[in-house]
């Protein structure tokens, strides 16, 4: 004996709900289908709510396209960002002629070099410190929408980081107490460009989220 079902109006959506341990017969009323599957009426129903059963596949993109999207993510561009400073502290020791597995400690040819670097990756943490700062004072507007002096704590506290910064790399008595070395000024020039940097690719970021926002379904 076949179990006759009553189909729904087209503008009723189907229960979802359903308890898969409810009877059999209980679960097909829910369900809006009966032992030989879905009516005619039913399929068509559905089909009009939610449109063929397949995947949707989207236009591919050239590899060109997609490298350079791949390359301008904000990942990507962070990445980039941590790239400078790794190339900036390590001209200390390409200057000196340093290789891989060269001692670097006390007493060897290379340790003022390789003290040097670790002065001017501290400095250099230090001053993306700075970049970060400005960037995390918004998530979405520019920052020239916020003011760049408004915060007057703020710049407090990145006068006396800078300044002490300073005083760890170019004073002597604080140079043998933290093992530090008198950058050049050729390093500080480039050191002095990571605040920039960093601010820079947040705020490029930030663009991105303002003239391409995410279109929810």
């Amino acid at each position: 004996m076949t179990e006759a079902t009553t189909p729904l109006p087209v503008d009723q959506e189907p229960l979802l709900s359903a308890d898969p341990l409810e009877p059999l017969p209980l679960l097909r009323r829910e369900l809006h289908t009966g032992p030989s599957g879905l009516s005619a009426r039913e399929a068509g129903r559905r089909l009009a709510v939610y449109g063929p059963n397949e995947v949707r596949r989207k236009a591919r993109t050239s590899l060109g396209r997609e490298l350079v999207r791949q390359l301008v993510h904000p990942l990507a561009l962070l990445l980039w960002a941590a790239a400078a400073p790794a190339f900036v502290t390590g001209i200390p020791v390409w200057r000196a002629d340093w290789r891989p597995g060269d001692p670097t400690g006390t007493g060897s040819p290379l340790h003022h070099a390789y003290i040097t670097a670790t002065t001017a990756t501290f400095a250099g943490i230090v001053t993306c410190q700075v970049g970060t700062a400005f960037a995390a004072r918004t998530d979405h507007a520019a920052l020239r929408d916020i003011g760049l002096f408004t915060n007057p704590l703020l710049l407090a506290g990145i006068a006396f980081e800078l300044a002490f910064t300073a005083a760890l790399v170019y004073a002597p008595p604080l140079q043998g107490l933290f093992g530090t070395a008198a950058l050049p000024l050729d390093v500080v020039a480039l050191i002095a460009t990571l605040p920039v940097l960093v601010w820079g690719t947040d705020e490029l970021r930030r663009w991105v989220r303002r003239t391409h926002p995410l279109t929810k379904p």
